[in-house]
């Protein structure tokens, strides 16, 4: 991934910094979120929300409780970043800056990330819910979280780059092509991690039989969708950062990194499985993939914002 190097436009380079510095935080919070999903810590704070089994801020919490609260502090404290982010953007960019347009953006996708965070707690889609309902909204869920981080990636690159105007359809078709079929591969990942954490195996041997048995709950018989699907995409990723480095000489580094990042996913996933998704490694997983998505929507960015 990029930081800034041609020189920060209107917006300065503070904003540019601080921008670059919530995209690292909404990354953690988003890591953060998936130890709440992982450990079971969903129902910490019970059915309340925005207070937490009735408080403010609960006495004597146990880890679970402690594990959630936490959370949505952090999540808070994301809200406000944000925010912050799109009033100086629009303090600071004239109509029609690219990067007001994003920030703006960013705004709006976190307030609804908050949306989603909440109905998790207020629909009971935690702690051992096996609902179909709780696996299309825990894919939602994914979605929108990739394209909040999506929108951080985008307004920080331009306000490091200038605010170049944006003209998506100078990006190589391969690479458009990547963005929707990552996002995909991320919720049918969100899939496969909840029925890692609600139906652990013993062993890869029963893993695998659990995977297969007809008479196993359907999250069991969709987590082994995500590692076939997750091959088919890595090349597929692979294949367009060649196609964007040739159509575009100057990102050669950008299209290496990716190439990079595919192969260390593939390794994460299958360490995670082969060591039966322990929840440290869940979450290494979750962050490499999280930075492969990152590095794929920047390198298509750079592509659309080629002189």
């Amino acid at each position: 991934m990029e930081t800034m190097a041609d020189g920060a436009g209107p917006t300065g380079r503070g904003f540019a910094r601080f921008a670059w510095a919530l995209l690292a935080y909404n990354l953690v919070v988003v890591l953060w979120g998936a130890v709440v999903r992982a450990t079971g810590s969903g129902a910490g704070c019970g059915g309340h929300w925005p207070l937490c089994n009735g408080e403010w801020a609960p006495s004597a919490p146990a880890i679970k409780t402690l594990i959630e609260y936490t959370h949505r502090r952090m999540s808070l404290l994301a809200l406000v970043g944000v925010g912050t982010l799109a009033v100086w953007a629009f303090r600071r960019s004239g109509r029609g800056s690219p990067v007001r347009k994003y920030a703006a953006l960013s705004a709006a996708f976190l307030c609804l990330e908050a949306l989603l965070g909440a109905g998790l707690v207020l629909f009971d889609y935690v702690a051992g819910n096996v609902s179909l309902g709780r696996t299309f909204y825990l894919a939602l869920h994914m979605a929108n979280t990739q394209v909040l981080l999506a929108t951080l990636a985008v307004t920080a690159w331009l306000a490091s780059h200038g605010e170049p105007a944006i003209q998506w359809r100078r990006a190589p078709g391969a690479l458009l092509a990547a963005l929707p079929v990552v996002v995909l591969l991320g919720m049918t990942g969100a899939i496969a991690a909840l029925g890692d954490t609600l139906f652990p195996a013993s062993s890869l041997r029963a893993g695998l039989s659990q995977d297969f048995s007809a008479a196993a709950n359907f999250l069991v018989r969709l987590r082994g969708l995500h590692p076939l699907l997750a091959v088919a995409v890595g090349a597929f990723v692979i294949y367009a950062a060649s196609v964007g480095m040739k159509a575009l000489p100057k990102a050669r580094n950008a299209a290496l990194t990716l190439w990079l990042l595919v192969m260390v996913q593939m390794v994460a996933g299958a360490v995670n499985i082969a060591l039966l998704a322990p929840v440290w490694m869940q979450i290494v997983h979750l962050l490499v993939a999280d930075l492969l998505w990152i590095a794929l929507v920047l390198t298509t960015l750079r592509a659309a914002t080629a002189r």
